[in-house]
């Protein structure tokens, strides 16, 4: 297949996106108001806790059995190596620009992780349903496509809410304990313990600190407590890591609603009796499942209105952010797909993925995605971050139509 045929085919999704998107950004204008602060909210709340988790737990259920569990158990894996390359151009890159500290975790988070749930539930299916696809017959690619990015939506949660929170969590409580008073920093400290109460009220912006001089990396750390010099057993302290690691955890925000949802769909899929029962033409309670892809088929649509409404705040963002945007641009679109193509050609080459092109495909698009959408929630929460992170959210998007658009022409020629 030509390259600029693949081209065409996987231009479409992203000008779909960009379309709706600018009709989600024009719906949230203030002369319009129709996607205004609350009703974004609200919008947002369902999408979260009702469209989402109803198109992952259904697309799971339908397709997951134990002989495709072992077509697929290297996602994780390559989406933990998602986060980790990522995190490593991150703090190469505040080495070389020297950011204001408070903003380093924010430059860690929209480095190491990417929209893995959004982007792909809507790039995937497009590019199935397109004419001169690259991945055979438009229902069963749609089919094992909507499974693919169902499972990395889920996988995309539970890394976004154990470890880009608590890297950001630990960029301000450091960036606090170094620049301001004690009670402020045990304000936040209790912040961070119980995040929900900073949304009851109003955050504070931060002010970089001239004197602190750590090293980014330590807010890889799950805390950021200075080392004692006395000498302790090595079973000690790994016995101190894996506890200081598991408090650290937001697990209610880890478990989120997508993530749930996919832990049925899996138990579903897995579990004759309950997948007799639920799916299939004639099984007895499937209006049961029938219902969930019902409301599952909302999630494409409402998800990319309410992604461009989200992006209006960036337009209102500051000029001294261009350097620190440029980079992280450059990390996700260049550096970040060439480390990417290498491991997923790696892991193809010594057997450890499956010969469908399709999860190729999805493996590698996972590597070339803008930082997720929930970078600006956590920045919410902590406060100090939040103009800074809408407008490199808008400016990543913005850039992603392209971006994208090459990177998914040339994978499929990688994999076709």
């Amino acid at each position: 297949m030509g390259f600029l045929q693949l081209f065409y085919v996987a231009s479409v999704p992203m000008i779909k996106v960009l379309l709706i998107s600018v009709l989600g950004l024009l719906l949230a204008l203030d002369r319009v108001d129709i996607l205004g602060g609350t009703a974004r909210t609200h919008v947002n709340h369902m999408v979260f806790y009702v469209f989402n988790p109803a198109m992952v737990g259904d697309n799971l259920a339908k397709t997951i059995t134990w002989e495709s569990l072992k077509s697929v158990w290297f996602m994780p894996f390559n989406v933990l190596a998602t986060f980790l390359i990522g995190s490593a151009l991150g703090w190469l890159l505040i080495k070389l620009l020297r950011p204001p500290k408070h903003l380093e975790g924010l430059i860690l988070g929209c480095c190491s992780t990417g929209n893995l749930g959004n982007l792909p539930i809507v790039i995937i299916p497009a590019i199935c349903r397109e004419k001169g696809s690259p991945f055979g017959d438009p229902d069963v690619c749609y089919q094992y496509g909507m499974a693919y990015a169902s499972l990395s939506m889920a996988l995309g949660a539970v890394f976004v809410w154990s470890y880009v929170y608590n890297i950001m969590r630990n960029s301000a409580m450091k960036f606090q304990r170094e620049g301001n008073s004690d009670g402020d920093f045990r304000k936040l400290k209790a912040s961070a313990e119980n995040p929900e109460s900073l949304l009851d009220g109003r955050s504070e912006t931060l002010n970089p600190s001239k004197d602190a001089m750590d090293d980014a990396y330590t807010m890889l750390l799950p805390n950021a407590e200075p080392v004692e010099n006395t000498k302790v057993p090595i079973s000690e302290k790994i016995k101190s890591y894996l506890v200081k690691i598991l408090t650290s955890v937001n697990w209610k925000h880890m478990f989120a609603p997508s993530t749930t949802a996919a832990i049925v769909g899996f138990v579903i899929g897995l579990i004759p009796l309950l997948r007799n029962l639920l799916i299939g033409s004639d099984a007895p309670l499937r209006v049961v499942e029938s219902s969930a892809t019902m409301l599952g088929d909302a999630a494409i649509p409402t998800v990319t209105i309410i992604l461009g409404a989200n992006l209006l705040r960036g337009l209102k963002g500051t000029s001294s952010m261009w350097s620190t945007t440029v980079g992280i641009v450059a990390v996700r679109y260049i550096f970040l797909p060439i480390l990417g193509a290498l491991v997923v050609k790696g892991a193809i080459h010594v057997g450890l993925v499956n010969s469908d092109p399709l999860y190729h495909f999805v493996l590698l698009l996972q590597y070339s995605l803008p930082p997720a959408m929930n970078i600006g929630t956590i920045a919410q929460l902590f406060g100090g971050t939040e103009s800074e992170c809408s407008f490199i959210m808008l400016w990543t998007y913005v850039l992603a139509s392209v971006a994208v658009t090459l990177w998914s022409t040339y994978f499929m020629w990688l994999v076709s």
